[in-house]
């Protein structure tokens, strides 16, 4: 059953109005950024949410927004409304988790942390699980496979959790990117198996 939003309203559009609402709200209160990004020296439960929305620069929620717009309505599609915001902000939250753990273990000094790319990331991963055969150019070069650009961030976000001098939670992207494939892995059971039922 696809659950949709009422009026057809879409999630993806939903998330980067509110991406770009709030982006403009930090840069005329600063304030809201210091207050409600991921900071591990004065942590509070609701930073594991409310940094999903925050950006550091243009650039910044401008690739998160790219990446949500180019694959955020195919996944959307398939899973519908509800399961895709579920999905978004639990990645999100995945993504908050798998950077504080990285600085727990000592991996990360423990610097504050916003964006959206838990949540991207979750969004990929799923895709590559649901659609490992499509193809995509990386770089805008070189084709390959959603499950070949799944194996390749996997080592690069790997690599960046233990370059701290990146400046890019990339323990995020890891979180993210295993909620993304676990979710991805159980919605093709799902759907094997009422496929199956349909025809018992």
């Amino acid at each position: 059953m696809i659950h949709i939003a009422p009026h057809g309203i879409k999630a993806v559009d939903l998330l980067l109005a509110a991406l770009f609402i709030v982006f403009i709200a930090q840069n005329l209160d600063p304030s809201i950024t210091t207050t409600f990004m991921f900071d591990p020296a004065h942590l509070q439960w609701w930073m594991f949410i409310t940094s999903i929305f925050l950006h550091a620069s243009l650039i910044h929620i401008f690739f998160n927004s790219y990446a949500l717009w180019m694959f955020g309505p195919l996944l959307e599609k398939r899973l519908g409304f509800n399961k895709f915001m579920l999905l978004f902000f639990a990645g999100g939250i995945a993504g908050s988790i798998g950077y504080y753990l990285s600085i727990l273990v000592g991996i990360a000094p423990a610097y504050p942390a916003l964006g959206a790319s838990g949540a991207i990331y979750a969004v990929l991963g799923a895709i590559a699980m649901l659609y490992p055969q499509m193809k995509v150019l990386l770089f805008y070069l070189i084709p390959l496979s959603m499950q070949q650009v799944a194996i390749l961030w996997v080592i690069l976000e790997t690599a960046g959790t233990f370059n701290t001098a990146s400046g890019i939670a990339s323990a995020a992207h890891l979180g993210g990117l295993a909620l993304g494939f676990v979710w991805g892995w159980w919605e093709v059971k799902r759907e094997k198996e009422a496929w199956r039922n349909k025809w018992r």
